[in-house]
């Protein structure tokens, strides 16, 4: 269960890439040797990173660090072009600006925020001021384009609100042949968790026996299959629960739970709080 190893390439006039994406690209899981700093300005989905699944919407904004498997898998919608996306990623070495870069004492907020970035960090707060920024990247050139870019670094490196997503011990990028199966995994899984999916059924996905396929996903993601599976219902139900006004009863089946007790165990499990308190605060 390796992640594709994707090469990003650099243009001659430029020692990193800026990119802005109007519809979904590597819609698989992956991952690459630059750091990824990413912001949404619209778009819903899920994201898979390391061991960590959660929803994203538009005014997410994730620095990712080298070697990181992931996968911003945009809800179905995305897909048709009349429904447009509008993310600006920026793709850059940790040493392409020299090796001694950060080791001066004045960049030693970015190497620190760099070493945290390999477990994926969300910035959060109101993150209006940095936006800019990622507007002016696309089109600067020369120098500029360093200069804005280790601004914009050094001013999350001093951000408050700033969360890890992954565990430490996550899986790191090697590349594999075994990709595929993890992402036919995953791709199955997002399309169907909001039904029962048997053991024996997405075994058969992996290609592998039932009792295989729980030690191996267990031993890639480090959780169970059924965790996983109830890290995107609760997902499902959170987002629904902000956006509207369907009652928890109703969104407890809709997610896929085939109980109030155990959609409410699990709620309280991976949130901290209840659906209502939930609902208060975020709505």
């Amino acid at each position: 269960m390796k992640p594709h190893a994707l090469k990003i390439m650099a243009t001659p006039s430029a020692s990193f890439e800026v990119r802005r994406d109007r519809v979904p690209v590597n819609n698989r899981w992956h991952c690459h040797k630059e750091a990824e700093l990413i912001y949404i300005a619209r778009g819903t989905g899920t994201l898979l990173i390391g061991d960590h699944t959660r929803y994203f919407s538009a005014g997410t904004l994730c620095l990712i660090g080298s070697g990181l498997p992931h996968y911003w898998r945009f809800d179905e919608q995305y897909f048709d072009n009349d429904t447009p996306i509008d993310v600006i990623a920026i793709h850059f070495q940790e040493a392409f600006w020299g090796e001694a870069f950060l080791d001066l004492p004045e960049n030693n907020g970015i190497r620190l925020l760099l070493q945290r970035a390999r477990r994926g960090l969300l910035i959060q707060g109101n993150i209006q001021s940095m936006v800019p920024s990622f507007h002016y990247l696309i089109h600067a050139d020369g120098p500029y384009r360093i200069i804005s870019l280790v601004t914009l670094l050094s001013k999350i490196a001093e951000w408050g609100p700033v969360t890890s997503l992954s565990s430490e011990n996550s899986s790191i990028c090697t590349g594999s042949f075994e990709e595929k199966r993890i992402h036919e995994v995953y791709e199955y899984t997002l399309k169907h968790f909001r039904k029962k999916i048997p053991l024996q059924e997405i075994a058969g996905i992996a290609h592998v026996s039932p009792h295989a396929f729980s030690r191996y996903f267990k031993l890639r993601t480090r959780k169970t299959y059924s965790q996983f599976i109830a890290e995107l219902r609760i997902g499902y139900v959170c987002r629904q629960l902000v956006t509207t006004d369907h009652p928890i009863k109703r969104l407890c089946c809709e997610g896929g739970f085939q109980n109030s007790a155990s959609f409410h165990k699990y709620f309280k499990q991976i949130t901290g709080m209840s659906p209502l308190s939930y609902q208060r605060v975020y709505k």
